[in-house]
């Protein structure tokens, strides 16, 4: 049993309670499973995680609600518990992963997009190849989060190496999480677009949701678990295997990188190319490529993209006639 206790504050207890309490009232029979106390200006939620959290997104509505009209009525608490029931719902729709906190739909955009997503379904190890902004990682964190909330995995791992762009973390403060926090800023903003911000803190506080350097996963099973290793290509051999290997039960792995932007140093060989060639064609596990045709960002990045492409096409082929 998991508690959640609500402090609140500049309310009017009575206008917020309602008589005799029956606002909480209302909450606590839509939730049979869980206990809701109120003391004062203090609301105590016993009960499992997933009823928590939803108890917890009402409550929030209604001091939102509170704060703006200056009171909460019967009919409010029953809008406000019918509408958490629909954005629930609304998980399955055809074709939308997440509803997003400010009600837009997050979904694959392109035919690359698409077959990553339904190569998810099918496989329980997917690897997701491909340039910046053909959106992998994000379509990824939004298959993790529906995963979560339709209750087919208990949790989400995203992990990264602690590599990027050459440079020495050493001189930044922190123990090695802190020091690679920063680097996991996109994984962060796609997480903020998808769950609301009370829930994702209450999430990583139960450990919900990990997002930890790949360094921790060391010595680690992960089981009923949703698990996304970022930029995988600035991983080395080793680390590779031992993370591929700490797969557990019912679990999905989804594995993103870009084989052009490999950080390692020269005498290193980049993990996620050389697993991309030793597993293939193993049963159960997938290849998603994407391209400069998935970029979903500015249309410059497109064109960025393409030009790079070029260039080393026509490098690649003088170094061939130079041979």
């Amino acid at each position: 049993m998991v508690e959640k206790l609500i402090i609140l504050e500049n309310i009017a207890m009575v206008d917020f309670l309602g008589v005799a309490n029956e606002n909480i009232k209302e909450v606590a029979s839509a939730f049979p499973k869980s206990k809701i106390v109120s003391r004062g200006n203090e609301i105590l939620i016993q009960g499992n995680a997933s009823e928590i959290i939803k108890i917890n997104d009402i409550l929030n509505s209604l001091v939102q609600h509170y704060h703006k009209y200056g009171k909460v009525t019967h009919d409010n608490v029953k809008s406000y518990i019918k509408s958490e029931a629909e954005y629930i719902n609304g998980q399955s729709d055809e074709g939308v992963l997440v509803y997003g906190n400010r009600g837009n739909t997050i979904k694959p955009k392109t035919a690359n997009q698409k077959a990553l997503v339904k190569a998810v379904e099918e496989n329980d190890l997917v690897f997701a190849v491909g340039p910046a902004g053909t959106g992998k990682t994000y379509i990824s964190v939004a298959m993790a989060v529906q995963a979560l909330k339709n209750k087919e995995v208990k949790k989400i791992i995203i992990t990264r190496p602690a590599v990027e762009a050459g440079e020495n973390l050493g001189f930044l403060p922190g123990d090695l999480k802190e020091k690679i926090d920063p680097y996991l800023r996109p994984i962060y903003d796609a997480l903020d677009e998808m769950i609301p911000s009370e829930k994702l803190k209450f999430y990583q506080e139960n450990r919900v949701i990990e997002i930890a350097p790949l360094a921790y996963m060391r010595g680690r099973t992960l089981n009923h678990a949703f698990i996304l290793l970022d930029e995988a290509q600035n991983t080395t051999a080793m680390q590779m295997k031992m993370f591929l290997t700490r797969m557990g039960p019912n679990s999905k792995v989804i594995v993103t990188g870009d084989i052009s932007q490999i950080d390692l140093p020269r005498n290193q060989k980049s993990g996620l190319g050389e697993s991309l060639k030793i597993l293939s064609g193993v049963k159960g596990i997938a290849r998603v490529d994407l391209d400069a045709k998935d970029v979903v960002r500015h249309k410059l990045v497109k064109e960025i993209i393409s030009a790079y492409d070029k260039h080393q096409e026509k490098n690649d082929k003088s170094k061939k006639s130079g041979e």
